[in-house]
């Protein structure tokens, strides 16, 4: 490893992911100790991988663009050489915020679920998949989550503003997702992984349904475990919280104590809204080192935000923090928006990575595009985390072993000033230096 290949991103430079070609290590001299010491003999999680979020809002803009700028988006994103290489991604079972209104795959008190049908998917969201999956050249990890049951399985009669799903209808709600498994799959779009809910701790406008630990628990081991397991699912992961930082470490210890409701589950979900708590995250994976911890969605919220930077450093801030808290996976929420930051049909408008302008018929890559590259161009999944440790306060760093033996690092640098560092590796030492508001990857090879 005497080459070290470098790619920046940089606020005032003009960089984004850029080849800034190979630097040389240096023969540490006896005794010097480096800024941010490697020691890949302690070793972690495993990743998963990188990806983001095929809403019917997403789909439905890329539909409103030219087919050129449709197949540069995705092309941006999934193809594994010029884009950022996702390999995972993340659907809802039928509405969330992020599509054209509510809807579900069923009839009104259909408790057979015989009229079960997903063709409204058939006009977005599922050919965006198909033809990601053919830049990709293979299938997704995709994980699935629903924000709310149909209205008629809740207690307030309707899809939006919160409510609690009736117990009568445990069941029925249970065999709703292995219907949806089966469909995706009669597709071609396997899904690797279910969350049971949206946010289950959160009263929203929009489509949602709120869960106490308690009756997530008891859902998961009496309901929807064994009938997964009944259908012919058990190999399909089980999710839970998928919701913020806050209070993971109480919602995840009411379900994983539970030895019942713990045989279903592969681990935890988690999102940014709220809190950086990233040390909850660790503390999760402190109390169950058995289970799984996958980062499920995240977003800057308010509308779009173009060409603004602080966008950028809260991604890599926050996987830097959650990687090195033991997170498996990032899942980024839409992968693309309109010029408005929707459609949302409750007008709950965000930001993207790319945002694509219908009206002009052009696509802009936010500072967070690229700050999402750095990770998931260079960390390939079944990559291992590895021990380091850094003295430097005003840096942040991870650093993974791909499974080809290259050492991957990302440090970033969120000041308003240059910040020199040196990383070190075994017997050599390599002099970094990195500019304000800038964040690079430096690849170790054989």
């Amino acid at each position: 490893m005497n080459q070290v290949k470098m790619i920046v991103t940089a606020k005032d430079s003009g960089e984004r992911l850029s080849d800034k070609g190979s630097l040389s290590f240096l023969t540490r001299e006896s005794g010097v100790v480096a800024d941010v010491e490697l020691d890949p003999s302690t070793t972690y999680q495993s990743i998963v991988g990188f990806g983001g979020a095929f809403t019917e809002s997403a789909a439905y803009t890329l539909s409103r663009v030219s087919d050129e700028k449709r197949a540069e988006v995705i092309r941006s994103y999934f193809d594994p050489i010029e884009g950022l290489g996702y390999s995972i991604g993340r659907v809802h079972i039928h509405s969330c915020d992020f599509a054209l209104g509510n809807y579900t795959y069923v009839e009104d008190n259909d408790t057979e679920l015989a009229t079960f049908d997903i063709s409204h998917d058939h006009q977005w969201v599922l050919p965006l998949i198909k033809d990601a999956m053919k830049v990709k050249g293979g299938e997704f990890i995709m994980l699935a989550s629903p924000w709310s049951p149909p209205a008629w399985m809740k207690t307030n009669g309707e899809m939006n503003n919160g409510g609690q799903l009736k117990p009568e209808y445990a069941e029925v709600w249970a065999r709703y997702y292995t219907k949806f498994i089966e469909a995706y799959g009669k597709e071609g779009v396997p899904i690797w992984g279910i969350t049971v809910q949206n946010e289950p701790a959160a009263v929203q406008v929009w489509d949602s349904c709120i869960y106490s630990a308690e009756e997530e628990r008891d859902f998961i081991k009496d309901y929807l475990g064994p009938i997964m397991h009944q259908e012919g699912h058990e190999d399909v992961k089980i999710l839970i919280w998928d919701h913020n930082r806050d209070i993971i470490v109480e919602r995840a210890s009411v379900v994983l104590s539970d030895p019942e409701a713990a045989k279903y589950v592969w681990g935890t979900g988690v999102h940014w809204y709220v809190s950086e708590e990233f040390e909850k995250v660790g503390q999760v994976h402190d109390l169950f080192p058995d289970k799984h911890l996958l980062f499920t969605e995240g977003c800057q919220e308010g509308g779009v935000k173009l060409g603004e930077w602080f966008t950028g450093e809260r991604y890599g801030r926050n996987m830097i923090g959650d990687l090195n808290n033991w997170i498996e996976g990032y899942l980024d929420w839409n992968i693309v928006l309109d010029e408005t930051g929707g459609p949302n049909h409750v007008g709950n408008l965000c930001d993207a990575p790319i945002i694509a302008d219908t009206l002009t018929d052009t696509i802009h890559y936010n500072s967070s595009y690229y700050y999402i590259g750095h990770f998931s161009k260079y960390i390939a999944p079944g990559a291992v985390r590895i021990g380091q440790n850094s003295k430097v306060d005003s840096l942040l760093s991870t650093a993974f072993l791909n499974p080809d033996g290259t050492i991957v690092v990302v440090v970033q640098n969120e000041t308003d000033e240059a910040q020199k560092a040196t990383i070190g590796l075994e017997d050599r030492m390599l002099a970094a230096e990195l500019q304000p508001h800038s964040i690079a990857t430096y690849i170790m090879s054989k």
